[in-house]
């Protein structure tokens, strides 16, 4: 039988996993975080009338959607509710600017589903500036 002590160990900490799930959750954290996806859509409301609005009116794309699911661009009325013609006349009404302002306006009958139409159309053709027309409720005395 051996009876001489043992020489005592110094206590060693291993580190090398705690790096690994660090790395981890960092690799999480970067590749679930988005950071443009927020400002795609913007919702603004309208604001007063004023003469610089009238002479901007020529440089906008109005589409309408009434409480039946009918679309108008530009307040001339598309033939069937299908996005391939939605596309198409939103095309005929602008050209190739990209950059003018979307208005969005939507009867509060109307399906959510007909309003998503147009944001998708609109989406996928490149506008980015979509505002939704809304008017103010009277007030109750």
């Amino acid at each position: 039988m051996n009876m001489r002590p043992h020489p005592k160990q110094s206590p060693e900490l291993n580190i090398t996993p705690l790096i690994d799930v660090v790395f981890l959750l960092l690799i999480f954290f970067m590749v679930s975080t988005t950071f443009d996806k927020d400002a795609q859509i913007r919702v603004e409301l309208p604001q007063a009338s004023t003469n610089d609005e009238q002479t901007e009116q020529d440089k906008t794309l109005d589409v309408t959607v009434d409480k039946n699911g009918r679309y108008y661009v530009n307040q001339k009325e598309v033939i069937n509710t299908k996005a391939g013609t939605l596309r198409r006349a939103i095309e005929n009404a602008t050209g190739s600017s990209r950059n003018i302002p979307v208005i969005i306006t939507a009867d509060a009958q109307t399906t959510h589903q007909s309003v998503v139409k147009v944001m998708d159309v609109a989406s996928q053709m490149g506008f980015l500036n979509m505002t939704f027309a809304a008017r103010q409720p009277l007030e109750e005395e």
